[in-house]
């Protein structure tokens, strides 16, 4: 009997540890100040697989682990106006090739950070905008990217500048 006293306070203790936690946390929580849509043509880089995997499926191109390197060029109104780095690491070879990928985006006024997965079809890529520098320092939001099978496509973000609220530091 005891013991399950002494679970249940060191439970309550914890749980409510968490509440002041996530609370101190969420006062501290950036919160979007503006809202600005950037698009852009794309027109992509070839192909490129690194194998980074020794155990390979002879049948196969691609094997876990292995990583796509990218750098695209980006346009706007038929002028290059930046462009793109970026990786994808091969995590599923079956069903299909799922990739988890990061890329770089510079464009005028600084570069954006974004995230997304990558399978293989004509579906649009929701992408997850993760910082950035210069105009972009501070910024989050999302966006889409849709490739038109033909080494072109567009790309689309919705880019919120965040600032911190609460008494953060």
């Amino acid at each position: 009997m005891r013991r399950v006293a002494l679970i249940g306070s060191a439970s309550a203790l914890a749980l409510g540890l968490a509440g002041v936690l996530s609370s101190s946390a969420a006062s501290q929580a950036a919160e979007p100040t503006t809202a600005k849509t950037l698009s852009f043509d794309v027109v992509f880089s070839p192909f490129t697989l690194v194998a980074a995997n020794n155990e390979r499926d002879p049948n196969s191109p691609i094997a876990l682990g292995d990583e796509i390197v990218f750098r695209d060029r980006l346009f706007s109104q038929g002028k290059q106006v930046g462009d793109d780095a970026g990786s994808c690491v091969v995590v599923a070879v079956t069903p299909e090739i799922v990739a988890n990928c990061t890329a770089v985006f510079r464009v005028p006024g600084g570069t954006i950070t974004s995230q997304f997965v990558s399978m293989p079809g004509p579906a649009p890529k929701d992408l997850a905008l993760t910082g950035g520098t210069g105009a972009y320092r501070s910024i989050g939001g999302d966006g889409t990217l849709v490739e038109f099978g033909d080494g072109t496509g567009t790309l689309t973000l919705r880019v919120l500048s965040l600032v911190a609220r609460g008494g953060g530091r």
